[in-house]
Parts: C-alpha cells; structure tokens; sequence
C-alpha cells in the first residue's frame, strides 16, 4: 500500500498496488501519475456516465482459484454503445481485467509474447485486414473472432496502468473458442497486446461486496 494526498485537492490517495503508475483522485476526478517526486495531476477524468452494472470498485470475487478485488474501471465508447473493464488485482498482486458488455463477462489475463505467434497479431499490428470468423491460435489454443471494433476511452476510476486523460483510442478484436474460452487482441499505438480467458457469470466468480440497487434483491451468492 503506497499513501500519498492528491496535489490537486490534498485528498488522501492509496495505490494498493505498487506496479499500477495511475490513480484517478476519488474527490476532484484527476488523473494523478505517479513519478520520482511524487505525484504529478495530467488532468481532470471526465465523469463516468450513469449505468446499471452490480461491479464497483471494491467488488471482490475469485477467478481459476485466485480471490481477487476490483480496483479500477475504465469506459470505452464505440459506434454502437459502450462496455466497461474492471481491473482485477488478485492475491499475488498480478492483474487481469473483467470486460463488461450488456450483461456478460468476459475474465482475462494478459498473454505472454511467446504465446502470441499467429497471423492475428501481425494483422493487428500492421493494420492489415481482420474478418469475422478469422482463426487464431493463441498460447495453443483455437480461437475466432467474432467483434472488431474501434473504441475511445471517455472516463475512468480507481487505479489504472494508463491514463486516461489523454483520451486513448484503440482497436480491439474479440475471439470465441470451446467451452467458453475467448480472447482478447487490442491495439493502442502501435502496441498489440493479448489476452486470453473464459467467459464468467457473478455466480461463478462468488461476486461479493456487489452494487445495491432499488428493487433489485441481491443475489444469494453475494450475501
């Protein structure tokens, strides 16, 4: 746990976690980086716009056997609507993202380069046709795309390992393979970056610590 006070506003600010450089202050909204001197504020984060999602920061949950707390979010905005990733710092201090999208969940850890070999990729990184239903095999696994889309950030919460002031845009792939695995490929700059996991439900992650809403009964397993 890492304490300091916003430069911005002098509220008490908390990394939990010492390799995420970016914490969006809890009161003023700014984008605070950290550096060598201390904290740096790049901005004010635009407001996160009203939605219905049971996730918050502080929602806790275990994913292939590691109990893990959400403590980040990040809003990406596309033609068509909008999907939420949840940043998941597990026990062992690693991460991994939830991905949000009109009700479903995808749970997905970052890929290393050695497993990220397929023609996908250098379609990705070179700007080259994607189609959907392309195959990929990532980290020896068969997988489609079945979504290609180009999105921008417009807010974000919590701590972050970007920031999101600066309004980044990228371009982000989704594959489906059997039994409920998918994978993720995005593209920011000219970084390509991979991921790969299962679809989940709340009840598979024993999600606790969930969103409360009017006329909503929260569910048996978040009890």
């Amino acid at each position: 746990m890492i304490a300091a006070n916003c430069p911005q506003c002098g509220a008490a600010v908390r990394f939990r976690s010492v390799d995420l450089p970016v914490k969006v202050c809890d009161y003023c909204r700014s984008s605070l980086v950290r550096t060598d001197g201390g904290l740096e504020a790049m901005g004010v984060v635009a407001a996160l716009p009203d939605d219905v999602s049971p996730l918050q920061i502080g929602t806790r949950g275990t994913f292939d056997g590691a109990p893990f707390e959400l403590i980040g979010r990040v809003r990406w905005r596309w033609t068509d609507g909008g999907w939420n990733e949840w940043l998941m710092l597990f026990a062992d201090r690693s991460t991994g993202w939830l991905g949000e999208a009109m009700g479903r969940y995808m749970a997905l850890r970052a890929i290393e380069h050695s497993g990220m070999r397929t023609g996908l990729v250098r379609a990705l990184r070179d700007d080259t046709l994607i189609t959907l239903g392309m195959d990929a095999t990532i980290d020896r696994v068969r997988y489609f795309v079945t979504d290609i889309k180009d999105a921008d950030c417009i807010a974000g919460e919590g701590e972050l390992p970007f920031d999101v002031v600066a309004g980044v845009r990228m371009k982000s792939v989704d594959l489906m393979a059997a039994d409920g695995q998918c994978a993720s490929a995005q593209k920011e700059g000219d970084q390509v970056t991979v991921y790969a996991g299962h679809y989940v439900d709340l009840a598979g992650l024993r999600a606790t610590n969930l969103r409360a809403f009017d006329d909503w009964p929260m569910p048996t397993f978040a009890a």
